[in-house]
């Protein structure tokens, strides 16, 4: 039985589509993925970039389009699997939409890009909350805080490592020397003494370069409960991204991809192309900035990264982020099909 139980909230698959923003995992992808029996995820961050006035008042539009998106996804879902926001602590508007992703009906909130350490106090008990961590350390740190402050622990953990697509919570020679299965180990066992204090059940994912049934076996032999896997499914007929998006990513090999210095203040992992070549670090041309990263300083940064992935999501190539192991994604599929072969032997 490979089912996730949090109670009344059950996941048929243990595979969460991992948040892709802005604008790649938005209530079409997030649903289908729901409906297949996993966990979708719909990306907050800059999810209102679509609506009228965004410049003028973002957090106020980010907003809107996270109930339309969330109502979206729910319609699709046909009432299976589980819907969850992934909310970057390091956004502006962070505790906003945190707080609108758990009143606007997400069955769970899962946050990243930095340490939510305030998570619990603004959702209720009946949103399941999760960070993802690159580190034992990190994850010790979230949960000792969440105990003493709230008397709340994580309901599942995603634990991501170097192979994954943007922004990266490593630093350059971490990416080239640490590897995913040793973190899951040292996190699962993290986890297993945690559960014998609290009597707690909480669930491990691994994400990061995850592809096919081998690999998800390969992660619960070393104990995790199921796997977070994003760039798949951004080369699916139901992906919200752009179809140029999705043919830069069926289009790119692993030779294609590279580490840069995002804006946002973090290395991240994105296919190569003319835009990030064109790039000039010594300028800093001036530009209408909406203030909504607190780890940005535009005074420094030469492109916002905000800009340029909204850009990409509408078809005009800036910012592509992928993960590794992509020589294997080389046509738009389904959502059924993607899952199909993380599930299926060969």
């Amino acid at each position: 039985m490979c089912s996730i139980n949090f109670g009344s909230k059950v996941m048929d698959i243990p595979i969460i589509q991992g948040g892709m923003g802005v604008g790649v995992s938005l209530g079409n992808l997030s649903g289908s993925v729901a409906r297949e029996g996993g966990m979708g995820v719909i990306s907050a961050v800059g999810i209102g970039f679509r609506e009228e006035g965004y410049l003028e008042n973002s957090i106020e539009k980010n907003k809107i389009a996270l109930k339309k998106e969330i109502d979206k996804a729910k319609d699709i879902s046909e009432g299976r699997g589980l819907l969850a926001v992934n909310v970057m602590t390091a956004i502006k508007d962070f505790e906003e939409m945190v707080k609108s992703s758990s009143e606007f009906g997400a069955d769970a909130v899962i946050c990243g890009a930095g340490l939510p350490l305030n998570l619990p106090e603004l959702v209720g008990e009946e949103t399941l909350i999760a960070p993802i961590v690159s580190s034992k350390r990190a994850l010790d740190l979230i949960v000792r805080t969440w105990k003493k402050r709230y008397n709340r622990y994580p309901d599942f953990v995603v634990v991501e490592g170097p192979k994954a697509g943007g922004h990266l919570g490593f630093k350059e020679n971490e990416i080239r020397e640490l590897k995913l299965e040793d973190i899951v180990l040292e996190i699962s066992a993290y986890l297993t003494d945690l559960e014998a204090e609290t009597n707690k059940k909480i669930y491990l994912f691994a994400a990061g370069g995850i592809r096919n049934n081998e690999d998800r076996l390969k992660m619960k032999k070393l104990g995790a409960d199921g796997v977070q896997v994003a760039t798949p499914f951004i080369a699916t007929e139901e992906c919200d991204v752009s179809i140029e998006f999705k043919e830069a990513i069926v289009n790119a090999k692993d030779s294609d991809l590279e580490i840069i210095h995002s804006p946002a203040g973090f290395l991240a992992r994105a296919v190569k192309n003319d835009f990030l070549d064109s790039v000039d670090y010594s300028d800093v041309p001036k530009r209408r900035c909406i203030d909504c990263l607190k780890t940005c300083d535009p005074r420094k940064t030469p492109y916002c990264i905000s800009k340029a992935l909204s850009n990409s999501a509408k078809g005009r190539l800036n910012v592509v982020f992928s993960g590794e192991n992509i020589n294997g994604i080389d046509k738009i599929t389904t959502v059924k099909e993607v899952i199909k072969t993380l599930m299926e032997e060969k």
